[in-house]
């Protein structure tokens, strides 16, 4: 595979947890200890095709590491932390983050996000979404409506934005679970039905766009 991944995490044990689980799938390993150290040897690296940074680190912190770095690149950045709140993770998207992971999680569902992310990169599936006056902005993780911000919650977010990117596309509720929610998600697959609910509520006009196929899934769909 040999493409390089910085990881900077200040708990050696789980640094180095992660790096041998991404070593064993053929990708070379940067490591950096604090926020700092992940800024100066991304700086080294111009090899780096992805980052990953925890929130909690010392001398500069992961979000602030995050700013900096996407204010040199647009390499993709995983956010790990042990804060699942919704507002610290739409913190981190706010600063540039691409995915978002809370601890303790599962090296190997971590390996899957960093391989999923990296497809998606590689697609260029993280371009901003277009369609009438809905617009969604990727980085920003901003949703326009007729050039009105709506607020959305970060898996709203991340449900809209596959929707629209597969336009006109029927989405099973177990291929919507598996690309929103990730592999790892154990829960009730109605809770599919219940983000769509409240994603028309806040659509407007654009609420019909999302249909309802009878015992398969959802789609949307655009008519000019």
């Amino acid at each position: 595979m040999d493409s390089k991944i910085l990881i900077a995490e200040d708990e050696a044990k789980i640094r180095q947890l992660v790096a041998s689980y991404l070593v064993r799938e053929g990708f070379k390993v940067v490591e950096a200890a604090d926020g700092q150290q992940a800024v100066e040897k991304f700086e080294d690296n111009d090899d780096v095709v992805l980052v990953m940074l925890d929130v909690m680190m010392p001398r500069k912190d992961g979000y602030d590491a995050c700013r900096e770095i996407r204010s040199k690149s647009d390499v993709p950045i995983l956010m790990l932390t042990a804060r699942d709140s919704e507002r610290d993770e739409v913190t981190g998207f706010h600063m540039g983050a691409d995915e978002y992971i809370a601890k303790p999680f599962s090296p190997t569902i971590l390996v899957t996000r960093v391989k999923n992310l990296l497809k998606r990169t590689k697609a260029n599936d993280m371009s901003d979404a277009e369609v009438g006056g809905l617009k969604i902005l990727y980085r920003e993780r901003t949703v326009l409506v007729d050039g009105q911000k709506i607020i959305t919650t970060p898996k709203e977010f991340d449900l809209l934005y596959y929707l629209v990117k597969n336009q006109g596309i029927v989405l099973t509720r177990d291929q919507i679970i598996c690309t929103v929610w990730d592999m790892d998600y154990n829960g009730d697959d109605r809770t599919v039905d219940t983000h769509i609910k409240c994603l028309r509520a806040k659509l407007g006009k654009y609420a019909s766009c999302i249909t309802t196929v009878r015992k398969v899934g959802y789609k949307f769909e655009w008519t000019d």
